[in-house]
């Protein structure tokens, strides 16, 4: 699994949002200028949003975007999940139950099942509040030479 521009620029432009909450609503090209992603790039992620709860926006002078909830109601796999589907590491476990016609006899099916709940207990375990607090126990170790 890897994770695209689209998926790393919308947490970013969230937590950007959440970082400027008390601003009120934010125009694309305020988090654009900050963050220093395109503003046509920014309008590609918002469109992936509508209709998902997760933003309010505002039309119209001083218009713009904020979160439709608090910071700590938001996971990193939520977001992930909207931007990039599904976040299993094969195509097998995308739908549940497993369609695979070898599934059943699948002797290696075990090990990308664990893998899919470690990223899926990691990801829907950081909240845009973590991030923001950047909680140095979210990181792991952090080895220096």
């Amino acid at each position: 699994m890897k994770i695209s521009t689209k998926g790393r620029y919308a947490l970013r432009m969230l937590l950007d949002m959440a970082e400027h909450q008390s601003d009120g609503f934010i125009s694309l090209k305020d988090i654009a200028d900050r963050q220093n992603i395109s503003k046509k790039y920014l309008e590609q992620i918002i469109a992936l949003f509508n209709n998902t709860g997760i933003l309010r926006s505002s039309r119209g002078f001083k218009g713009g975007y904020r979160l439709a909830r608090d910071p700590e109601n938001y996971t990193v796999g939520e977001i992930l999940r909207i931007t990039e589907g599904s976040l299993a590491p094969i195509s097998c476990l995308e739908f549940q139950p497993n369609l695979c016609e070898r599934s059943a006899d699948c002797k290696t099916l075990f090990v990308w099942e664990g893998l899919y709940k470690v990223i899926i207990d990691y990801l829907d375990g950081i909240t845009i509040k973590d991030i923001m607090d950047k909680d140095p126990s979210l990181t792991g170790n952090d080895y220096v030479i």
